[in-house]
Protein backbone atom coordinates (compact mmCIF):
# COMPACT_ATOMS: atom_id res chain seq x y z
CA UNK A 1 0.00 0.00 0.00
CA UNK A 2 1.43 3.56 -0.88
CA UNK A 3 1.98 5.62 2.42
CA UNK A 4 -0.51 8.33 2.68
CA UNK A 5 1.07 11.97 3.15
CA UNK A 6 -0.38 13.40 6.10
CA UNK A 7 -0.21 16.82 7.79
CA UNK A 8 -0.16 17.13 11.33
CA UNK A 9 -0.28 21.12 12.64
CA UNK A 10 1.24 20.34 15.91
CA UNK A 11 2.51 17.80 18.44
CA UNK A 12 0.29 15.51 20.76
CA UNK A 13 0.38 13.96 23.72
CA UNK A 14 1.11 10.32 23.99
CA UNK A 15 2.71 7.92 21.64
CA UNK A 16 -0.30 7.73 18.68
CA UNK A 17 2.44 9.96 16.54
CA UNK A 18 4.63 7.52 16.38
CA UNK A 19 2.05 4.67 15.10
CA UNK A 20 1.42 7.74 12.69
CA UNK A 21 5.19 7.85 11.27
CA UNK A 22 5.18 3.90 10.95
CA UNK A 23 2.44 4.07 8.78
CA UNK A 24 1.90 7.30 7.05
CA UNK A 25 4.57 10.38 5.75
CA UNK A 26 3.93 13.28 8.22
CA UNK A 27 4.33 16.54 8.15
CA UNK A 28 4.15 18.22 11.43
CA UNK A 29 4.57 21.54 12.68
CA UNK A 30 7.06 21.72 15.61
CA UNK A 31 5.07 23.94 17.34
CA UNK A 32 1.94 24.29 19.85
CA UNK A 33 0.98 27.96 18.71
CA UNK A 34 -2.23 28.36 16.92
CA UNK A 35 -1.68 27.45 13.23
CA UNK A 36 -2.43 30.67 10.80
CA UNK A 37 -4.73 29.75 7.71
CA UNK A 38 -1.72 30.71 5.45
CA UNK A 39 0.12 27.41 6.91
CA UNK A 40 -2.48 25.54 6.47
CA UNK A 41 -3.32 26.81 2.68
CA UNK A 42 0.60 26.10 2.11
CA UNK A 43 0.59 22.68 4.50
CA UNK A 44 -2.97 20.80 3.01
CA UNK A 45 -1.10 20.83 -0.86
CA UNK A 46 -0.94 17.16 -1.78
CA UNK A 47 -1.53 15.95 1.33
CA UNK A 48 -4.08 13.01 1.57
CA UNK A 49 -4.88 13.49 5.56
CA UNK A 50 -4.83 16.17 7.65
CA UNK A 51 -4.66 16.01 11.14
CA UNK A 52 -6.00 18.95 12.76
CA UNK A 53 -7.36 20.41 16.37
CA UNK A 54 -10.83 21.94 17.16
CA UNK A 55 -9.51 25.11 16.42
CA UNK A 56 -7.50 25.31 13.31
CA UNK A 57 -9.71 27.54 10.52
CA UNK A 58 -9.84 24.72 7.98
CA UNK A 59 -12.98 26.46 5.92
CA UNK A 60 -13.71 25.91 2.75
CA UNK A 61 -10.78 27.97 1.18
CA UNK A 62 -8.17 25.54 2.68
CA UNK A 63 -10.26 22.39 1.52
CA UNK A 64 -10.22 23.72 -1.91
CA UNK A 65 -6.79 24.42 -2.07
CA UNK A 66 -6.28 20.19 -0.73
CA UNK A 67 -6.27 19.02 -3.85
CA UNK A 68 -5.90 15.26 -2.92
CA UNK A 69 -7.37 15.36 0.48
CA UNK A 70 -8.89 12.72 1.28
CA UNK A 71 -9.65 12.57 5.17
CA UNK A 72 -10.16 15.21 7.84
CA UNK A 73 -9.44 13.67 11.12
CA UNK A 74 -10.37 16.26 13.79
CA UNK A 75 -8.46 15.97 17.73
CA UNK A 76 -11.59 17.33 19.60
CA UNK A 77 -15.21 16.54 19.75
CA UNK A 78 -16.08 19.99 18.47
CA UNK A 79 -15.91 21.07 14.50
CA UNK A 80 -17.33 24.02 14.44
CA UNK A 81 -13.89 25.15 12.67
CA UNK A 82 -13.79 22.65 9.70
CA UNK A 83 -16.87 23.79 7.04
CA UNK A 84 -17.85 19.60 6.83
CA UNK A 85 -19.87 20.78 3.56
CA UNK A 86 -17.26 21.88 1.90
CA UNK A 87 -15.45 18.65 2.60
CA UNK A 88 -18.24 16.32 1.80
CA UNK A 89 -19.11 18.10 -1.84
CA UNK A 90 -15.43 17.28 -2.38
CA UNK A 91 -15.94 14.20 -1.10
CA UNK A 92 -13.19 14.12 1.63
CA UNK A 93 -14.31 12.21 5.22
CA UNK A 94 -14.33 14.26 8.01
CA UNK A 95 -13.85 12.66 11.91
CA UNK A 96 -14.16 13.84 15.33
CA UNK A 97 -13.32 12.18 18.72
CA UNK A 98 -15.76 12.07 20.87
CA UNK A 99 -16.60 10.22 23.70
CA UNK A 100 -13.32 10.32 24.93
CA UNK A 101 -13.26 13.20 26.41
CA UNK A 102 -16.88 12.77 28.20
CA UNK A 103 -16.17 12.29 31.65
CA UNK A 104 -12.95 14.32 31.88
CA UNK A 105 -15.34 17.47 30.70
CA UNK A 106 -18.00 16.32 33.49
CA UNK A 107 -15.41 16.44 36.34
CA UNK A 108 -14.17 19.53 34.72
CA UNK A 109 -17.51 20.81 35.06
CA UNK A 110 -18.24 20.02 37.95
CA UNK A 111 -15.20 21.47 39.68
CA UNK A 112 -15.80 24.90 38.12
CA UNK A 113 -19.41 25.14 39.46
CA UNK A 114 -18.33 24.42 43.21
CA UNK A 115 -15.79 26.95 42.71
CA UNK A 116 -18.08 29.30 41.48
CA UNK A 117 -20.49 28.46 44.06
CA UNK A 118 -18.37 28.15 46.91
CA UNK A 119 -16.32 31.23 46.09
CA UNK A 120 -12.92 29.31 46.22
CA UNK A 121 -10.81 31.18 43.56
CA UNK A 122 -11.97 34.16 44.60
CA UNK A 123 -11.01 33.24 47.97
CA UNK A 124 -7.68 31.68 47.23
CA UNK A 125 -6.90 35.38 44.98
CA UNK A 126 -7.74 37.16 48.54
CA UNK A 127 -5.46 34.90 50.82
CA UNK A 128 -2.74 35.13 48.66
CA UNK A 129 -3.32 39.05 48.54
CA UNK A 130 -2.39 38.45 52.53
CA UNK A 131 -5.89 39.62 53.05
CA UNK A 132 -7.24 37.16 55.24
CA UNK A 133 -7.74 38.54 58.70
CA UNK A 134 -9.45 36.13 60.72
CA UNK A 135 -12.98 33.77 60.34
CA UNK A 136 -16.38 35.37 61.08
CA UNK A 137 -20.17 34.37 60.85
CA UNK A 138 -20.29 36.36 57.32
CA UNK A 139 -16.80 36.20 55.76
CA UNK A 140 -17.20 34.74 52.43
CA UNK A 141 -19.84 33.75 51.96
CA UNK A 142 -21.14 31.14 49.04
CA UNK A 143 -24.18 28.36 48.08
CA UNK A 144 -24.75 25.24 48.98
CA UNK A 145 -24.38 22.67 46.29
CA UNK A 146 -25.97 19.39 47.62
CA UNK A 147 -29.48 18.83 47.56
CA UNK A 148 -30.61 22.14 44.87
CA UNK A 149 -31.70 21.90 41.74
CA UNK A 150 -28.92 21.32 38.12
CA UNK A 151 -30.50 22.76 34.91
CA UNK A 152 -28.62 20.71 31.98
CA UNK A 153 -28.98 22.01 28.55
CA UNK A 154 -27.80 19.69 26.42
CA UNK A 155 -28.25 16.12 27.41
CA UNK A 156 -26.17 14.68 25.19
CA UNK A 157 -22.97 12.10 26.95
CA UNK A 158 -20.92 15.17 28.47
CA UNK A 159 -24.40 16.57 29.88
CA UNK A 160 -25.92 12.95 31.05
CA UNK A 161 -22.44 12.65 32.76
CA UNK A 162 -22.53 15.59 34.73
CA UNK A 163 -25.99 14.93 35.63
CA UNK A 164 -25.41 11.64 36.86
CA UNK A 165 -22.64 13.20 39.33
CA UNK A 166 -24.85 15.29 40.39
CA UNK A 167 -27.34 12.99 41.49
CA UNK A 168 -25.08 10.50 42.89
CA UNK A 169 -23.25 12.27 44.54
CA UNK A 170 -24.92 15.75 45.55
CA UNK A 171 -28.40 14.31 45.80
CA UNK A 172 -29.48 17.16 43.16
CA UNK A 173 -32.74 17.62 41.61
CA UNK A 174 -31.89 17.95 37.74
CA UNK A 175 -33.80 19.47 35.08
CA UNK A 176 -32.55 19.08 31.30
CA UNK A 177 -33.42 20.53 28.05
CA UNK A 178 -32.35 19.05 24.97
CA UNK A 179 -34.00 19.80 21.70
CA UNK A 180 -32.45 16.31 19.95
CA UNK A 181 -32.29 13.02 21.29
CA UNK A 182 -31.03 12.29 24.91
CA UNK A 183 -29.00 10.18 26.07
CA UNK A 184 -30.73 6.46 26.83
CA UNK A 185 -29.03 6.35 30.35
CA UNK A 186 -30.20 10.05 31.16
CA UNK A 187 -33.70 8.86 31.26
CA UNK A 188 -32.48 6.27 34.37
CA UNK A 189 -31.65 9.13 36.15
CA UNK A 190 -34.60 10.48 37.39
CA UNK A 191 -33.97 13.70 36.16
CA UNK A 192 -36.96 15.60 34.68
CA UNK A 193 -37.29 16.93 31.08
CA UNK A 194 -38.51 20.56 31.01
CA UNK A 195 -38.76 23.86 28.93
CA UNK A 196 -35.94 26.16 28.66
CA UNK A 197 -38.02 28.38 30.20
CA UNK A 198 -38.77 26.65 33.49
CA UNK A 199 -35.42 25.28 33.71
CA UNK A 200 -33.92 28.60 33.73
CA UNK A 201 -36.61 29.86 35.98
CA UNK A 202 -36.16 26.99 38.39
CA UNK A 203 -32.35 25.56 38.27
CA UNK A 204 -30.06 27.23 41.41
CA UNK A 205 -27.19 25.88 38.84
CA UNK A 206 -27.47 26.08 35.01
CA UNK A 207 -24.82 23.92 33.12
CA UNK A 208 -24.83 24.40 28.90
CA UNK A 209 -23.40 21.30 26.74
CA UNK A 210 -24.82 21.87 23.47
CA UNK A 211 -23.00 21.78 20.34
CA UNK A 212 -22.88 25.08 18.68
CA UNK A 213 -24.41 25.74 15.52
CA UNK A 214 -27.40 28.61 14.47
CA UNK A 215 -29.94 27.80 17.07
CA UNK A 216 -27.54 27.98 19.82
CA UNK A 217 -25.50 30.87 19.22
CA UNK A 218 -26.08 33.29 22.05
CA UNK A 219 -28.82 30.93 23.59
CA UNK A 220 -27.88 32.48 26.70
CA UNK A 221 -28.93 36.11 26.04
CA UNK A 222 -29.95 39.29 27.98
CA UNK A 223 -33.47 37.90 27.52
CA UNK A 224 -32.86 34.76 29.05
CA UNK A 225 -30.88 35.82 32.03
CA UNK A 226 -33.69 37.88 33.41
CA UNK A 227 -35.25 34.35 33.52
CA UNK A 228 -32.66 32.84 35.91
CA UNK A 229 -32.54 33.64 39.83
CA UNK A 230 -30.70 36.55 41.27
CA UNK A 231 -29.10 33.70 43.32
CA UNK A 232 -27.90 30.95 39.81
CA UNK A 233 -25.06 29.66 38.91
CA UNK A 234 -24.20 29.66 35.10
CA UNK A 235 -21.34 26.99 33.92
CA UNK A 236 -19.93 26.87 30.64
CA UNK A 237 -18.08 24.13 29.13
CA UNK A 238 -19.62 23.80 25.33
CA UNK A 239 -18.82 26.81 22.98
CA UNK A 240 -18.33 30.28 24.12
CA UNK A 241 -20.57 31.89 21.29
CA UNK A 242 -23.20 29.67 23.15
CA UNK A 243 -23.38 32.23 25.74
CA UNK A 244 -23.97 36.25 24.89
CA UNK A 245 -20.77 37.12 26.67
CA UNK A 246 -21.64 41.19 27.03
CA UNK A 247 -25.15 40.16 28.14
CA UNK A 248 -23.56 37.74 30.82
CA UNK A 249 -21.12 40.53 32.23
CA UNK A 250 -23.65 43.16 32.67
CA UNK A 251 -25.74 40.33 34.36
CA UNK A 252 -22.71 39.22 36.66
CA UNK A 253 -22.04 43.25 37.19
CA UNK A 254 -25.07 43.86 37.93
CA UNK A 255 -25.29 41.05 40.51
CA UNK A 256 -28.86 40.10 38.34
CA UNK A 257 -27.20 36.03 38.62
CA UNK A 258 -24.75 35.55 41.40
CA UNK A 259 -21.88 33.81 39.70
CA UNK A 260 -20.88 31.99 36.73
CA UNK A 261 -18.01 29.64 35.66
CA UNK A 262 -16.49 29.51 32.43
CA UNK A 263 -13.82 27.54 29.80
CA UNK A 264 -14.74 29.17 26.82
CA UNK A 265 -14.96 31.83 25.44
CA UNK A 266 -16.20 34.00 22.26
CA UNK A 267 -13.52 34.83 19.45
CA UNK A 268 -11.27 32.45 21.46
CA UNK A 269 -8.55 32.98 22.14
CA UNK A 270 -9.00 36.77 22.78
CA UNK A 271 -8.98 37.34 26.19
CA UNK A 272 -12.59 38.06 27.90
CA UNK A 273 -11.89 41.79 29.09
CA UNK A 274 -14.89 42.47 29.93
CA UNK A 275 -15.24 39.66 32.52
CA UNK A 276 -11.96 39.89 33.93
CA UNK A 277 -12.79 42.78 36.64
CA UNK A 278 -15.81 40.74 37.71
CA UNK A 279 -15.36 38.76 41.11
CA UNK A 280 -17.97 36.56 40.60
CA UNK A 281 -16.87 34.83 37.87
CA UNK A 282 -14.45 31.41 37.68
CA UNK A 283 -12.13 31.99 34.19
CA UNK A 284 -10.47 28.81 32.82
CA UNK A 285 -8.25 28.37 29.74
CA UNK A 286 -10.75 26.08 27.83
CA UNK A 287 -9.02 23.07 29.72
CA UNK A 288 -12.37 20.72 30.04
CA UNK A 289 -10.47 17.91 28.60
CA UNK A 290 -7.10 18.72 29.71
CA UNK A 291 -5.88 15.60 31.47
CA UNK A 292 -2.86 13.68 30.12
CA UNK A 293 -5.28 10.55 29.98
CA UNK A 294 -7.95 12.01 27.98
CA UNK A 295 -5.91 14.31 25.46
CA UNK A 296 -3.55 10.64 24.74
CA UNK A 297 -7.08 8.90 23.74
CA UNK A 298 -8.20 11.80 22.03
CA UNK A 299 -4.75 11.62 20.28
CA UNK A 300 -5.04 7.54 19.46
CA UNK A 301 -8.77 8.36 18.27
CA UNK A 302 -6.89 10.75 15.51
CA UNK A 303 -4.89 8.84 14.80
CA UNK A 304 -6.54 5.67 14.84
CA UNK A 305 -8.96 7.54 12.23
CA UNK A 306 -6.35 7.79 9.39
CA UNK A 307 -5.27 4.52 10.00
CA UNK A 308 -8.65 2.67 9.77
CA UNK A 309 -9.80 4.81 6.74
CA UNK A 310 -6.70 4.05 4.12
CA UNK A 311 -6.67 0.27 5.55
CA UNK A 312 -9.91 0.00 3.92
CA UNK A 313 -12.10 0.04 7.22
CA UNK A 314 -14.64 2.47 8.68
CA UNK A 315 -13.27 5.47 11.07
CA UNK A 316 -15.33 4.89 14.25
CA UNK A 317 -16.15 8.38 14.53
CA UNK A 318 -17.59 9.75 10.95
CA UNK A 319 -19.59 13.67 11.08
CA UNK A 320 -20.25 13.19 7.42
CA UNK A 321 -21.01 9.54 6.93
CA UNK A 322 -22.55 9.77 3.73
CA UNK A 323 -19.24 10.38 2.40
CA UNK A 324 -18.34 6.91 2.92
CA UNK A 325 -21.61 5.68 0.93
CA UNK A 326 -20.19 6.98 -2.23
CA UNK A 327 -17.22 5.59 -1.79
Amino acid sequence: MKRPRVFVTRPLPGKALERLHAFADVTMREKEDIVSKEELLDNVKGKEALLCILTDPVDGEVIAAANQLKVISNYGAGYEKIDVEAATRKGILVTNTPGALTETTADTTMGLLIAAARRIVEGDRYTRECRYEGWGPSFFLGHDVYGKTLGVIGMGKIGTAVAKRAIRGFEMKVLYNDRGGIEPEAEKLGARSASLEELLKESDFVSLHVPLNAQTKNLINEETLKLMKPSAILVNTSRGNVVDQHALAMALKEKRIAAAALDVYEDEPRCPVELIPLPNVVLAPHIASASEETRMRMADMAVQAIVDFFSGKTPENPVNPTVLKKK
